[in-house]
């Protein structure tokens, strides 16, 4: 007997002494009853959702298409980098239309519409981000140059390229917010959720930033789907841009997309631990002290603190 007949034998006598035919079916059951009670019940022959893992290897070649002699491999020199960078992004483009077709097919199915337009869809949508990719590239330079100056500990725009969190996640906040406002938002929150889980950065992919931003350190940082914030915005670490309340309809349930995060205008600065919470309009130029808790409009140049926080009046309130 070979070495591969003895391996499958062994396979099969852990099968048996592990009960796993018996999981399987029980597995399978559970399954079913999830998708019979979710109406999940058409034979799709494949798989339904777009896939983290791909979404993971495309985010990682269009940054290395955005900074090739940064964030590409290893071995790339300036002579062959626009050989790599059209190569990479071909491949990373034919990747993304399976995964956006996915996600649109899905929806197309909720809606009860034929998905028979989804891959042209997904070709346009595509095609879009890689004609915006020279555009995005420009924001990320001035977000990079941003966080080079915000920083006394920086001591290059590359340093701040390679090892800072806050501009990873700035960079697939860039390309999800693309494709959030594209229609493919579950594409968009997956690729947001990647960043959050390598970085500790939680922004939704819905959320407008201006150019020029930079989060320090950031672990922590939370940016809900509808904050708007302004260019040369810098945060700190811990910082909650996020929801008061949560408004509900007349059948309980909660009313997606209404507007419920802040609006942080141009050169604000937040700085540690600071909340802020529901639609309320920090002013120009505002810094706002760390661990502040922050429910109200604050006047543009304004300095809040925790020492003062609490004596904002309604005189300073903004009008909207």
């Amino acid at each position: 007997m070979n070495d591969r007949a003895k391996s499958w034998l062994n396979l099969a006598s852990h099968q048996q002494s592990w009960g796993i035919e018996s999981i399987v079916r029980e597995l399978r059951s559970a399954r079913q009853a999830w998708r019979q009670a979710h109406g999940r019940t058409r034979e799709l022959g494949g798989r339904e959702f777009p896939a983290r893992d791909a979404l993971r290897d495309i985010a990682n070649a269009l940054c290395g298409v955005l900074f090739p002699m940064r964030l590409g491999p290893p071995e790339l020199s300036e002579s062959s980098e626009d050989f790599y960078v059209g190569h990479t992004l071909a491949q990373a483009l034919d990747a993304l239309v399976r995964q956006l077709q996915l996600e649109l097919s899905y929806s197309a199915r909720l809606q009860g519409l034929s998905d028979s337009r989804s891959e042209t869809q997904a070709v346009a949508i595509a095609k879009g981000l890689a004609t915006a990719l020279p555009a995005l590239r420009r924001v990320l330079d001035a977000d990079v140059h941003a966080a080079y100056l915000g920083d006394p500990a920086a001591r290059s725009v590359d340093e701040v390229l390679l090892c800072y969190p806050g501009i990873t996640a700035i960079i697939y906040h860039r390309l999800a917010h693309y494709l959030y406002r594209a229609g493919v938002p579950l594409v968009a929150r997956i690729l947001a959720e990647i960043a959050h889980s390598e970085t500790g950065i939680d922004i939704h992919p819905g959320a407008q930033i201006g150019k020029g931003f930079f989060i320090d350190h950031g672990t922590g940082v939370v940016i809900g789907e509808t904050a708007v914030i302004g260019e040369r915005v810098r945060l700190y670490q811990a910082v909650t841009l996020g929801a008061k309340r949560f408004n509900s309809d007349a059948d309980g349930k909660l009313e997606k997309g209404q507007p419920r995060h802040p609006i942080v205008e141009d050169d604000v600065v937040i700085y540690a631990g600071a909340t802020l919470l529901g639609r309320i309009t920090i002013g120009q130029g505002a810094t706002i002290g760390g661990n502040v808790w922050l429910t109200r409009d604050v006047l543009p140049g304004s300095h809040i603190t925790q020492a003062n926080s609490q004596n904002i009046t309604g005189t300073q309130h903004l009008a909207r």
